[in-house]
């Protein structure tokens, strides 16, 4: 047998293996970083690390829609800036407490995103992205229409307050947010995981996979598919809550089409069809767009490109993808 013949046989193996024994010691060192972060970083870096989390959670959302699911979406960021939104309005018109505003956003966007998934199902592939698509451009329209100026806030948007600590805690404001962003990503990410795990999320790679086959099994695939962009659109809605917390002001202009590419570049980069791949791909999302516009305003556009041309041909899998082929790589060569 050929050595590449025995490395590739051993791979699922040695995954399997690496993943039983480090996957849980692994999470608790990564949250422990984290952690300990808030009080490492300050200012200006925890206000990224804190929107890091925030892409992360939104970018879970996609990846179940688009990796589990085998549907394309070009215009998530309208369900990340009705999320934002939806904070925004709670914040400022009806003095909702900032925690509050999270469930009720992810609440309003699961309904948006069922009642837009549920039509869609007539469409597929390119025709379903451009739908999307359509969805991404209109909604900063939508925002700035004079009839919801009086909630909006129109081209002007919405100014709102960065929350104290809360019961006396000896923590900034950005300590604080960073953490409460934190926990928050932590528990969506744990029922993202169980999701994943249960007959639910195999219905959801069934149908991914192969969707007459998952039908002929007695998979209902008009309610997955409909439920599945739902919560898609949940998740985005509270990435998006949790980064108008962060930045203190929510406004039309911030939610261009720019982003819904951004959270699909995203998910490529991090890993499709990947829970962890968020983190990696929130990352990305965060960092080199701004380190681009150091070169040029049209710099991020081309950074993107060329990223995704080399990762189609250096690695399709994405960084999670990567880091599994040389974790099985170095666990083969050790047997």
């Amino acid at each position: 047998m050929k050595p590449s013949a025995t490395l590739n046989a051993s791979l699922p193996t040695a995954i399997a293996g690496l993943s039983e024994r480090t996957v849980k010691a692994g999470l608790l060192v990564l949250l422990i970083l984290a952690v300990g972060l808030a009080f490492v970083a300050k200012g200006y870096q925890l206000f990224q690390a804190t929107m890091v989390v925030a892409y992360a959670i939104a970018l879970v959302g996609l990846n179940m829609l688009t990796g589990y699911n085998g549907q394309i979406s070009l215009g998530h960021g309208a369900f990340f800036a009705l999320g934002a939104y939806v904070t925004g309005i709670l914040m400022e018109h009806a003095a909702v407490p900032y925690w509050a505003t999270l469930p009720t956003a992810a609440v309003v966007c699961l309904l948006v995103g069922y009642l837009f998934g549920r039509p869609a199902l007539k469409l597929e592939g390119l025709y379903l992205a451009l739908a999307t698509f359509a969805l991404g451009v209109a909604m900063p329209q939508l925002l700035k229409y004079k009839h919801l100026e009086a909630w909006t806030g129109g081209v002007q948007g919405i100014v709102l307050m960065k929350p104290d600590a809360p019961w006396g805690l000896p923590l900034t404001q950005d300590q604080w947010l960073y953490l409460f962003a934190l926990a928050v990503a932590v528990v969506m990410f744990w029922i993202a995981h169980n999701l994943l795990q249960s007959g639910t999320g195999r219905a959801m790679r069934a149908i991914r996979d192969h969707a007459m086959a998952a039908e002929a099994m007695g998979v209902d695939n008009r309610h997955y598919k409909s439920m599945t962009f739902g919560v898609s659109a949940a998740y985005t809605g509270v990435g998006g809550a949790l980064s108008a917390i962060a930045v203190q002001f929510v406004s039309p202009d911030s939610f261009t089409l720019f982003l819904s590419i951004s959270l699909l570049v995203g998910i490529v980069v991090g890993g499709v069809g990947t829970l962890w791949g968020a983190l990696y791909g929130a990352i990305f999302i965060m960092f080199v767009p701004n380190l681009a516009e150091k070169v040029s305003k049209a710099a991020p556009w081309a950074v993107y490109g060329v990223v995704l041309i080399l990762l189609m041909f250096v690695m399709p899998g994405g960084v999670v993808g990567l880091l599994r082929k040389l974790q099985a790589w170095r666990a083969a060569r050790s047997h």
